[in-house]
């Protein structure tokens, strides 16, 4: 079979010849001959597979750059970069979904500010920090208080600095209202001030390198809005059920989404701590948000990788839901950390929504821990 022009090229791969044109322009698909004279041009037969990739790739919404180098690779290596850009589009996906969640929240709401005044419901909390058992300094920062909760996870010569910082610059928001429609630019503007925070932090400790991650949660009266980046984590002990509510913003996890690693693999992989996202050092500092429905009986942890690295989520669930106390609850679960060899700085909040109290009562104080 001889070669096909670009018009029944573009009817057999279901490509326009608009396309075609593009796609050769960009070395994407070239055409096998040019006729010197009218610029003509003419395709191979056996071409038409890669057309009807790239027509099924563009199908999915794959950039032509990535189109460009899937073509490049044998099929068992195109399948897996397929699945790893589909996976992130799944991810993508999942982060428009909940900012739609919170808007259509939002707009459906009959009372239109959050104010911090009492409520049907209430936190009780507790936050402690320890340096563990190897490590030489804690660089870990936690806070409790009557409406924030933050873990940070320092790291670089001013870690310890950068941490702080970077929880000091949320505690603004434990005073005043909060205007549900300005809730999310509260956040994001909470995050930038951060962020300038542990650079400043960086800077004046001469640790270019310096940052941290931040994980911290905003009680409103009836939610707990939720900003997360880095690996430190958020889980929810609900009707005896344990759900970590965060996703680490990590190299591994981002190799477990895309299917190239998997979970198993992850828990020992050396790179395991490489950060994607965090605050200072150069990294993307795009925070994950989400507002979090709030149930009499729940019970909140946010730890740091101190913890979840070495404790299994069994472990965790059995200390969340026997110890009543929060306080203690922390306590036992740096105790466990430590037990398992104390490898890393472990800082521990657990809150726990409850009925709001009948009367005006005095204001708790906030717990604040940067360990020993």
């Amino acid at each position: 079979m001889g070669l096909l022009t670009i018009g029944a090229f573009a009817r057999a791969s279901r490509l326009s010849p608009k396309a075609l044109r593009l796609y050769d322009e960009l070395g994407l698909l070239a055409p096998a001959r040019v006729d010197p004279v009218t610029g003509y041009r003419h395709y191979a037969p056996e071409q038409l597979e890669q057309a009807r990739l790239v027509a099924w790739l563009r199908r999915l919404g794959m950039p032509l750059a990535r189109i460009q180098l899937v073509c490049a690779l044998d099929a068992g290596a195109a399948g897996r970069e397929i699945r790893a850009y589909w996976a992130q589009v799944e991810a993508d996906t999942a982060a428009r979904r909940d900012l739609a969640t919170f808007l259509v929240d939002h707009l459906s709401r009959k009372d239109p500010a959050m104010s911090s005044t009492t409520g049907p419901l209430a936190i009780r909390y507790s936050a402690l920090s320890d340096r563990g058992l190897v490590r030489a300094s804690n660089q870990d920062t936690a806070y409790a208080g009557s409406r924030l909760l933050a873990v940070a996870d320092g790291y670089g010569g001013a870690g310890a600095p950068a941490s702080a910082a970077a929880v000091e610059a949320l505690k603004h928001l434990e005073s005043g209202d909060v205007p549900a429609g300005n809730l999310l630019d509260l956040l994001e503007d909470a995050v930038e001030l951060a962020g300038h925070a542990v650079h400043g932090a960086a800077d004046a400790g001469s640790s270019p390198e310096a940052g941290t991650t931040l994980t911290a949660m905003l009680w409103t009266g009836s939610h707990l809005a939720l900003v997360h980046i880095g690996d430190s984590r958020v889980h929810l002990l609900r009707d005896g059920e344990l759900f970590q509510i965060t996703h680490d913003h990590t190299m591994v996890q981002a190799m477990v989404d895309e299917g190239r690693l998997s979970p198993e693999e992850a828990a020992s992989h050396p790179q395991r701590s490489l950060l994607v996202r965090a605050l200072g050092g150069g990294a993307d500092s795009t925070p994950e948000l989400r507002l979090q429905d709030a149930l009499p009986g729940d019970r909140y942890l946010l730890c740091s990788d101190g913890l979840s690295t070495v404790v299994p989520p069994a472990e965790i669930r059995r200390v969340l839901s026997e110890v009543e106390q929060p306080a203690q609850a922390v306590r036992d679960l740096i105790a466990l950390a430590n037990g398992s060899g104390g490898p890393d700085n472990v800082s521990c909040v657990v809150a726990d929504v409850v009925p709001a109290p009948a009367g005006p009562v005095a204001a708790a104080e906030p717990a604040a821990a940067s360990g020993r």
